[in-house]
């Protein structure tokens, strides 16, 4: 079966009047799994999102929102109170100064916040290093913006850095670091060893470092995260962004934010403001209720997460999958090589069609899709019954499928 999708129409836009920056976009494969999974009736374990509620506190506060004047436009740069509840919680939790009126801008989710930072800091013919496996959204923010992407690849199966490439993708035309940790799809939590690496070759080279910490509270196994702003003198060069997305279970809200200096920050807020305005103002307010949780909420989600976590990497090794139980995030990466597939989308399909589990495949987070041929992402951020139902299914797969298959 052919690496592309037979579900995709291609790339290519038989139009001249579209762009040449589009025609260079990938259509997301992300969410075009979630849609092969519904056509197929599959458990969809491809695609980031719960398929479950958030706390009853935020949906309270939502209607209230609502009900009482949270319709119209925020301040462009993000409802006051929220900005004052991310600041006291970046301050308590990463160890991140801020002030909200000077260093702080509420976006459409943290996908604007990467977005609208790259436009302020990128020109054309600048350059942005890019850990890869990626979260496939960076190469089209790379590409929107003019950046030339350095990828520097994190090494299956344990995803360590080589410091002598990290170093190699550094010159005078690097503008950017785009840093992802926890990391999707990989898991991996950087160390505060290799972010010491990291702060330091942004600093000897004059470089901002852009990081996406999404998943911060879901770090395991006694894990911690670190915020590369708390570095040395980082807290002048880096954005860092986050969300109520994933923490909150709230990835519909579109509720995100960057925490940068002050001129960065300024910068940032004029790109926010010609692309969407402002986030969902009802959706700031209920954020406040997130973002004032007690301290056991995020005990419980981390405990909840684990759990979930080791069941589905029992059931994927049981089944004949490799992988290795991620250190962060919601993702599980595994490789098929076992398994005589051709490629990653020959490995997706027929697991959607002979189990009905959706996965991404690999190739969608590396520059050369090639890299990703033996790879695919399950996530297990679902409900106990959705991970039951598609445990049982993996076992009957495994019990049923050919045995002479090389294992």
């Amino acid at each position: 079966m052919s690496r592309t999708s037979p579900y995709r129409s291609g790339l290519t836009i038989e139009d001249p009047r579209v762009s040449q920056r589009v025609q260079g976009f990938p259509e997301s494969v992300i969410r075009e799994m979630t849609r092969i999974a519904a056509l197929h009736g599959a458990v969809n374990l491809a695609q980031g999102f719960p398929d479950f509620d958030p706390p009853p506190e935020l949906l309270e506060a939502a209607k209230r929102a609502v009900d009482h004047g949270g319709n119209q436009y925020s301040i462009t740069w993000g409802d006051p109170g929220l900005r004052a509840a991310i600041s006291r919680k970046a301050r308590e939790f990463n160890g991140i100064e801020s002030d909200p009126e000077q260093n702080l801008v509420v976006t459409c989710g943290a996908t604007e916040a990467m977005m609208a930072s790259m436009l302020s800091l990128i020109d054309p013919g600048d350059e942005a290093v890019i850990f890869e496996p990626f979260y496939e959204n960076y190469g089209p923010d790379a590409r929107v913006s003019g950046a030339t992407p350095r990828h520097v690849r994190l090494e299956w199966p344990d995803w360590h850095l080589d410091e002598e490439a990290l170093k190699s993708a550094f010159n005078e035309k690097t503008k950017v670091l785009i840093l992802n940790t926890p990391n999707n799809p990989t898991g991996k939590v950087f160390t505060q060893a290799e972010l010491k690496l990291l702060a330091d070759l942004c600093t000897d080279h004059d470089v901002v470092a852009v990081t996406d910490e999404i998943y911060e509270h879901m770090v395991y196994d006694g894990g911690r995260h670190i915020s590369v702003a708390t570095l040395g003198s980082m807290a002048e060069r880096t954005v860092t962004i986050n969300g109520l997305s994933k923490t909150y279970s709230a990835t519909g809200w579109r509720v995100g934010w960057a925490i940068a200096p002050s001129t960065l920050a300024t910068a940032i807020r004029r790109a926010h403001d010609f692309l969407t305005v402002c986030a969902p103002h009802a959706f700031q307010l209920a954020g406040v209720a997130a973002l004032a949780m007690p301290p056991s909420y995020y005990d419980e989600l981390r405990r909840s997460y684990q759990a979930k976590r080791d069941r589905l990497v029992t059931a994927l090794r049981a089944a004949g999958i490799d992988c290795r139980p991620p250190g962060g995030t919601y993702y599980v990466m595994t490789d098929f090589s076992a398994f005589p597939f051709a490629d990653d989308w020959a490995f997706a399909m027929h697991l959607i069609q002979s189990c009905q589990i959706a996965t991404v495949p690999g190739s969608s987070f590396y520059a050369d899709p090639r890299s990703g041929r033996k790879q695919v992402r399950f996530v297990f951020c679902k409900r106990e019954t959705t991970l039951d139902d598609a445990i049982a299914r993996l076992g009957r797969w495994e019990q049923g499928r050919d045995h002479s298959w090389p294992t």
